[in-house]
């Protein structure tokens, strides 16, 4: 399937300035004379939208536009991109789209904020969540847009729903017969691997439509390039990309100079998201993820685990990273308002560092050392893993390096497809 002569311009490169890659902003350049100039000229990484807006949005001229975004939706300067838009005469901004937790991030995991009118802007703000297809299709339909355009930060995992709410929103722009803009944010766990369980198409559910990698190594502009062309392709969209410019495959989120803001109530701080693609897991099982701490899916525990658990993670020897007896009292989420023991994880050199097999690793020593241990009585963590394997095997007793050489096969192909659509070195 090819691409559409926008997207084909915009992925290689051919729409002059607001396209144009490069690994720094080169030359001498004036004394900054706005908040804006300011911020970029602290930002090693210009964002999708930061080149957009500099470019006079001329992606987007004559069109009503519309834009799934988020509270992570923000300029170098931390404004956000509707408030940015919605008065310049430039763009016609016209509806806002939310996804899971809200447009300004209201929602705590598996809400969201509804139809509204957004008071700062007065943007009618339609809800996304748990929409796909053609009802989706009739929301984009009804708001009266002729382009979508999105910008959300993710976090790097399959189970994030952002990337699910991405390929939801482009499946449905192309039922409706809308154009559909992608504006490019840094993956916070860098873009270099791809790592874990391949997606089995059957155990798709809005944390994993489609057969990718657990950690799939690609920022936003990245998988809508492999979306269109792997999934759909019967039905494309008339896909459009915009790059950042600066960003390289190596960058963890801190190099990058931009602002971090919370993707999800759950998500505080970069250092969630290097550990998020491994500990999530542990949704999945009736253990604590540390939802209710300050230290979200770096904490784990349950009522009964003591020290015999660290000691064990740690005689794995997992490279980078080291496990610390800990104990914690969540103040909601499971065991609200109870003391409760487990480890945290103290990533010591994130170059080394592998989230997903650690999380095999925590979960199948969490099994061995602790007799309270199960899994969530609806297997989540098969939605999670992607398949039945990871469950059964360390059921059956499979150790950390067993459990990971199973999905060895269809890892290698997936980084196969995944490496035709990498925009980035």
């Amino acid at each position: 399937m090819s691409l559409s002569r926008r997207g084909l311009l915009a992925a290689g490169g051919a729409m002059g300035a607001l396209v144009a890659t490069g690994t720094g902003t080169g030359g001498a350049t004036a004394a900054p004379a706005s908040a804006a100039e300011r911020a970029n000229a602290h930002s090693r990484v210009r964002t999708g939208f930061d080149r957009l807006a500099a470019d006079g949005y001329s992606l987007l001229k004559g069109q009503k536009v519309g834009v799934v975004t988020n509270p992570t939706g923000i300029t170098s300067d931390v404004r956000h991109i509707v408030d940015v838009m919605h008065p310049d005469d430039r763009v016609d901004l016209i509806a806002v789209f939310g996804p899971e937790h809200g447009f300004r991030g209201t929602a705590q995991a598996g809400g969201s904020e509804g139809r509204y009118d957004d008071p700062a802007t007065g943007l009618p703000v339609y809800d996304t969540y748990l929409k796909s297809g053609q009802p989706l299709a009739d929301v984009f339909t009804a708001s009266g847009v002729d382009t979508i355009v999105f910008d959300i930060q993710d976090a790097g995992a399959r189970f994030y729903t952002y990337i699910w709410t991405l390929y939801d929103c482009m499946e449905a722009a192309a039922l409706a017969g809308k154009r559909f803009v992608v504006l490019d944010r840094p993956n916070p766990m860098t873009g270099r691997a791809a790592l874990g369980p391949v997606l089995d198409p059957a155990f798709g559910t809005f944390v994993g439509r489609r057969e990718i990698a657990q950690a799939h190594g690609m920022t936003v502009t990245e998988l809508a390039l492999l979306f269109n062309a792997e999934f759909l392709a019967d039905r494309p969209v008339d896909l459009s990309i915009v790059k950042m410019s600066g960003w390289k495959r190596s960058d963890f989120f801190d190099t990058t100079g931009l602002p971090w803001v919370p993707p999800s109530p759950n998500m505080p701080t970069p250092d969630t998201a290097l550990v998020y693609s491994g500990t999530c897991l542990f949704e999945g099982t009736n253990l604590s993820e540390g939802r209710g701490t300050t230290r979200p899916f770096e904490l784990l525990g349950a009522e009964g685990i003591d020290h015999r658990w660290a000691d064990a993670a740690n005689a794995l020897g997992l490279p980078g990273v080291a496990f610390r007896e800990a104990y914690f009292a969540p103040t909601f989420s499971k065991f609200q308002g109870k003391t409760v023991g487990g480890v945290q994880l103290h990533v010591q050199d994130r170059e080394v560092f592998d989230p997903v097999r650690t999380g095999i690793g925590l979960l199948v020593t969490a099994k061995q050392t602790w007799s309270g241990f199960a899994w969530r009585s609806d297997n989540w963590i098969d939605k999670l893993t992607g398949n039945t394997r990871v469950r059964t095997m360390i059921d059956a007793g499979a150790d950390t390096d067993e459990v990971v050489g199973a999905w060895s096969e269809d890892l290698a192909a997936f980084r196969a497809v995944r490496k035709k659509y990498l925009q980035y070195r």
